[in-house]
């Protein structure tokens, strides 16, 4: 049984920041993520983000993931990784958390703090056909794509015009794929214009109002059958059939948060969030006294968001443990709110507000021992 004054599970965007903010002002970190190497989507992201010089507003995700990485370095002796390790579950009776590393080597750590930085899982949509080989989710073409150079098809019908379907059909054009279309079961594409007007000036058809109802094929995907959706999304018309050997699925995401139920967290549903999360107050504190959330599982957003959330979480323990004067801790907070308020502006960023809103409190009630 091992100890560690703060645990962060996820190496993607948020962990990674909360690291490095908590790592900063002398704190002990021992971070876990299940992939074999950090910086979770950052590194399959090959466009450019949007934001403030602070988010590395105009540098491609993978080169952020480098940035992230060699500051990293600058503190590797305060922070201990642990790659391709999955936590497992969270044990309230004595605090602690069990975790598998490889196939076989099972440990259990108890974390004085966490920062829950889990991520989310990809939806995906039921139709005929679903189990055929050539059925992918956007994360994975991606993984094929922009982590091991591997064409996912020849053909590719992308599903879902959110920001993910709308750059991922970018990124394979630019990898020499055919996008045959883009299916979208709203009157609208919902991602950015900016990543929509990059795709339609060449040539991709975008079917709006449009489902897919079946892939055709007997052991692979060898077309779609499209259907028209009315306002109670039931399908009408004649069937539309397009020839593709992938069909990827870019339907939303969801807030990853088992260890967070199993902690005994204070949940709430929020649709404007995506799905479940944790309730928690401005410091990112959860209804567990030692637990922050910070990235996707707390709601889904952009990666510059997890990136400031984890500052925030990772700060916020930090200040906790009595490493971050009063007077440092509210300028830095202000700050970093400051920043999430720029990212969150505008009509995508209203809804988000409204989600943050309903998953806050003012304060919690922290029994005394939690108040170090």
């Amino acid at each position: 049984m091992r100890e560690t004054p703060l645990l962060i599970v996820g190496g993607g965007p948020a962990g990674l920041c909360a690291a490095l903010e908590a790592a900063n002002f002398g704190l002990d970190v021992t971070l876990v993520d299940s992939d074999l190497h950090l910086g979770g989507q950052l590194v399959k992201q090959t466009h450019k983000f949007f934001g403030s010089k602070h988010e590395y507003a105009g540098t491609r995700g993978f080169k952020i993931a480098h940035i992230l990485l060699e500051e990293f370095q600058r503190l590797s002796h305060r922070i201990t990784v642990h790659s391709n390790t999955t936590a497992l579950s969270c044990y309230p009776e004595d605090g602690s958390v069990a975790m598998l590393t490889g196939e076989s080597n099972y440990w259990k750590l108890i974390p004085r703090n966490m920062v829950m930085a889990t991520g989310a899982n990809e939806k995906l949509i039921p139709f005929l056909g679903n189990h055929l080989p050539g059925v992918y989710g956007a994360g994975a073409v991606q993984t094929l794509m922009n982590s091991y150079g591997v064409k996912p098809g020849d053909r590719v019908l992308m599903v879902g015009a959110g920001n993910i379907g709308l750059i991922v059909s970018y990124q394979l054009m630019q990898a020499g794929v055919h996008v045959v279309g883009i299916v979208e079961a709203q009157d609208r594409v919902g991602g950015y214009w900016v990543h929509a007007a990059k795709v339609r000036r060449l040539g991709v058809p975008i079917y709006l109002r449009h489902t897919v109802v079946e892939a055709l094929g007997s052991s692979v995907v060898t077309g779609a059958v499209l259907r028209n959706i009315d306002s109670a999304f039931r399908p009408v018309g004649d069937p539309l059939t397009i020839e593709c050997d992938v069909i990827c699925m870019a339907v939303g995401l969801s807030p990853n948060v088992e260890l967070l139920w199993q902690a005994g967290c204070d949940m709430s549903f929020i649709p404007q969030l995506c799905g479940y999360v944790a309730k928690r107050d401005k410091a990112m504190r959860t209804s567990h006294p030692h637990i922050w959330v910070a990235g996707d599982c707390a709601g889904i957003e952009e990666a510059s968001s997890a990136m400031v959330e984890g500052r925030l979480a990772g700060l916020s323990v930090a200040h906790a443990e009595g490493l971050v004067p009063d007077d440092e801790y509210r300028r830095l907070h202000d700050k970093y709110w400051g920043r999430l308020g720029d990212l969150r502006a505008g009509e995508v960023g209203e809804k988000i507000c409204m989600g943050i809103m309903q998953a806050m409190v003012q304060q919690w009630e922290m029994p005394t021992e939690a108040r170090r």
